[in-house]
């Protein structure tokens, strides 16, 4: 009971380490929670940990993002494996061009598969189910 106590907590911090490097744009450090062989699913498309990390920093560019997840559903599956599902928010604002402000306001679940390696829980699969998003006036920059 005690392992699994200490296990879900530790998922739990590994989450919200995701969350801050991604809002710190600390892309190094993001990737090092994931496994090598890591599944990101965002919007429907499935991408390699590589394709997730040049994609996002592209998008996010200069953008003011802030992720936030709730009420995690962690099950640990085997001595080695877990899956969770949080409840996430994301803002997100795009540098301001001069026209009406850019961005949105995010709401869904991300569904996610976890393995330890090398001791350390690492995020392994990741598929973001949005319930809603709110755009800005100014919409969304293109993808």
């Amino acid at each position: 009971m005690l392992r699994r106590l200490r296990d879900v907590e530790e998922i739990k911090q590994l989450k919200a380490r995701y969350f801050r490097h991604v809002d710190a744009k600390d892309w190094d450090a993001c990737r090092e929670l994931f496994t090598a062989d890591a599944r990101i699913d965002i919007g429907g498309t499935v991408r390699t940990l590589d394709e997730f990390v040049s994609v996002t920093r592209a998008w996010l560019g200069d953008a003011v993002s802030v992720h936030s997840g709730s009420m995690p559903e962690i099950e640990i599956t085997g001595p080695d494996e877990a899956t969770g599902i949080w409840s996430m928010h994301d803002y997100i604002a795009f540098p301001d061009d001069g026209h009406a402000p850019r961005g949105m306001h995010g709401y869904g679940h991300y569904h996610e598969r976890y393995r330890r390696v090398d001791g350390r829980w690492r995020i392994h699969t990741t598929r973001l189910t949005r319930l809603r998003i709110d755009p800005f006036e100014g919409g969304l920059p293109d993808v």
